[in-house]
């Protein structure tokens, strides 16, 4: 029941308006999510604690069936060749119509940036209310929620600048 609730979510992305705003969905801004625990594509538990609270943190609920996903790689692939050293990159792969396996089967032909984990019984969808897939939360250094906003016309350069503290000279 809770995975069709997902796909009824994951199936309102394609009805959302073209230009609607970022922050009507979701966590709600300086809000601390629960750091839970979840999986690699290998079954090794990792838990978001370790990365919340470092260093700003962008997430992504993602899956291989997903075509607003699949619209979102390049502005993806091209905040992380700007930011990847200062900002932990989390893929989220939802256990809704795919496997670890299938991912992990995806991966070889399409690379994704950051660490891939695995949601199979929806925690993470769940702690970070993701309405759907191409979901993205963005936590500052503190582990706050600086941005939340899902499809494919997010401006994650000006999100990341944000938070991504000016470099030292």
């Amino acid at each position: 029941m809770k995975r069709n609730g997902f796909i009824l979510c994951a199936l309102l992305v394609f009805a959302r308006p073209p230009g609607a705003p970022a922050q009507d969905v979701g966590l709600e801004l300086n809000s601390v999510p629960a750091p839970i625990a979840l999986e690699t594509l290998d079954g090794k538990p990792v838990n978001l604690a370790a990365y919340m609270g470092r260093k700003p943190v962008i997430i992504e609920f993602w899956a291989t069936w997903c075509p607003v996903c699949k619209a979102l790689e390049p502005e993806m692939n091209g905040v992380y060749k700007k930011y990847g050293k200062q900002v932990e990159f989390l893929t989220v792969a939802v256990g809704v119509s795919q496997t670890p396996r299938s991912v992990k089967r995806h991966l070889t032909d399409h690379t994704l940036p950051g660490q891939i984990l695995w949601d199979g019984d929806g925690k993470a969808v769940r702690a970070f209310m993701a309405p759907g897939t191409s979901y993205i939360v963005v936590l500052d250094a503190k582990g706050r929620v600086a941005y939340t906003g899902f499809g494919a016309d997010q401006k994650l350069d000006a999100v990341l600048a944000k938070v991504v503290p000016p470099a030292r000279k």
